[in-house]
């Protein structure tokens, strides 16, 4: 069956000008157009075939596939960054029609009605085509998670993956990012379900480093008032301490191609509205996301936050010659040791202090019973000879009283 033709559509009610029948085809249309049923039909299908075809003709159909062509055309027309485009590259021209009833024919108000569309602002091409891989292997926690979700969210040249098992060696991880088509890798080792180690590397040659992350911090817990827009170019900014070293010379390249969005990046905005900062204080790194105000031109902190205590940085990727490793650095495993071997002296340190005044107390309770105050108040004498008796003494004379009377006078004086 012949396609109907979308250019045209008459003013003038439709009329079926002819059909007929021509051997085993039935041939129906008009002045303009004609369709030929090939197949050998009966007279009742060749009544169906002739409705079809009127419904098909009606005007009002060929409007709504007239407007169905243009919006399909208008989708599939996809501008590509940093192509040519249209021929005309100062811009195409959008025309804002005042009534909503059918175009009509263009006039001199139409044309004022006009608005001319700039062309692309990224009109570059992506030539640093950094991409950065972010995963992490199994055993993580929800902060890890989370911080994950921050970084990817941050950085519109990332990619992600499934975690890795924790029976594969690191160097696994470069055939991954070889998969994945990155040439960073930021990954994320969680060991004991408590301590978070992260690896930066230039995939697949080096170099890289390994860090301990403490104090996480992200963006749903902090509740900070700033934001920033979705896939927008930051700033990075770095302490002075980063140019007089070696290694944090180093560990700044890596951190400039790592966390840098790449100019004319497809998924990247052309807005420059928050700052990534990396000072360092206290032998560590601390990051930190501001926003930039347009008003005062201040920073409001948006989040996430991290600290990163360095332990080594390898030549190779995730292994090799070590080029640099932190004498200061102490792992969590020997930290949590030293804090048991103190609380362990403060026990021993009480059961000793418990000994010594049970001590004391049996000491007091033995002065008590040799009191040697309580002879104080006892006054000497002086000692006799000691004379022994080997006689009797003397009977003692009882003289008797001559005046008193004897007892049965006394009781008669009494009853008197």
């Amino acid at each position: 069956m012949r396609s109907l033709s979308a250019d045209w559509y008459g003013t003038e009610p439709f009329s079926l000008r002819w059909g007929f029948k021509y051997k085993s085809e039935l041939i129906v249309g008009d002045s303009r157009d004609i369709w030929v049923f090939a197949s050998p039909m009966s007279w009742t299908s060749q009544l169906v075939a002739v409705l079809l075809c009127y419904a098909v003709c009606h005007p009002s159909f060929t409007k709504s596939r007239r407007r169905r062509r243009s919006c399909t055309s208008m989708a599939a027309f996809k501008r590509k960054r940093g192509g040519d485009g249209a021929s005309d590259k100062k811009g195409k021209k959008g025309k804002f029609v005042v009534d909503k009833g059918e175009t009509p024919p263009e006039t001199e108000q139409e044309t004022q009605n006009e608005v001319t569309v700039p062309p692309p602002v990224s009109m570059g091409k992506w030539t640093n085509k950094e991409r950065v891989l972010i995963f992490s292997s199994r055993g993580i926690n929800f902060r890890t998670r989370h911080l994950m979700g921050d970084l990817r969210t941050m950085m519109p040249h990332s990619k992600a993956d499934t975690k890795m098992d924790r029976k594969d060696k690191l160097f696994v991880v470069n055939e991954v990012c070889e998969i994945k088509n990155c040439n960073k890798c930021l990954f994320f080792e969680a060991k004991k379900k408590q301590d978070l180690y992260m690896w930066i590397s230039n995939c697949p040659h080096g170099p890289s480093a390994k860090f301990l992350v403490q104090n996480i911090h992200t963006l749903a817990e902090l509740k900070m008032t700033g934001n920033c827009l979705k896939g927008s170019r930051p700033l990075l900014s770095f302490d002075p301490k980063f140019d007089k070293e070696p290694q944090y010379a180093l560990l700044k390249e890596l951190f400039i191609q790592t966390f840098s969005t790449p100019h004319y990046h497809p998924k990247s905005q052309p807005f420059v509205d928050h700052v990534y900062t990396f000072s360092i204080a206290d032998n560590r790194i601390w990051f930190r996301n501001y926003q930039i105000i347009e008003e005062d031109a201040s920073l409001v902190e948006i989040g996430p936050r991290f600290v990163l205590n360095l332990i080594k940085i390898f030549q190779g990727s995730f292994g090799g010659p070590t080029l640099y490793e932190n004498p200061n650095f102490r792992s969590p495993n020997l930290h949590r040791r030293e804090i048991r071997l103190a609380a362990a002296a403060k026990v021993r340190e009480k059961q000793m202090v418990k000994e010594i005044q049970k001590i004391k107390r049996q000491d007091a309770k033995e002065e008590i019973d040799n009191d040697v105050t309580a002879d104080v108040f006892v006054t000497p004498d002086e000692r006799k000879p000691v004379h022994i008796q080997t006689e009797p003494p003397a009977p003692k004379v009882v003289k008797k009283n001559k005046h008193k009377a004897f007892k049965r006078e006394r009781m008669q004086r009494g009853r008197r």
